[in-house]
């Protein structure tokens, strides 16, 4: 299941996945999502609709099939290299520690990603 036409987007979903992932948006991670966005997208980029726009489409996503969304979506964007995959796993670590804590829910997403991100290469 592929649901991203580009991989920016799925970045960003990524993003907005490990913010939620103790069931809350934090003020504080959001601003890191925001900021991260300006590496994904031209300056030319409405950040703040483009958030508006994946936001609700994770919103609006079946929580459960989120594992096999991820591991296809690697997949199917299997041109992109390790060290950039590794490099949006530190944007997700440092996304859930925006608020000064980890919590489990937050460690068991960010187990579960690097294990679909090791198994996608």
């Amino acid at each position: 299941m592929v649901i991203h036409q580009n991989f920016a987007d799925f970045v960003l979903f990524l993003y907005i996945h490990m913010a939620h992932a103790d069931s809350e948006f934090h003020d504080t991670e959001m601003a890191v999502v925001k900021d991260k966005m300006k590496k994904l997208y031209p300056a030319s980029t409405d950040y703040d609709a483009k958030l508006r726009e994946v936001l609700a489409q994770y919103q609006d996503f079946d929580k459960s099939k989120l594992r096999t969304l991820f591991r296809d979506t690697f997949r199917h964007f299997s041109n992109i290299r390790f060290p950039v995959k590794y490099h949006i796993y530190t944007d997700l670590y440092e996304i859930i520690n925006a608020d000064g804590k980890i919590d489990d829910s937050e460690t068991a997403a960010m187990q579960e990603l690097k294990e679909i991100i090791e198994l996608s290469n």
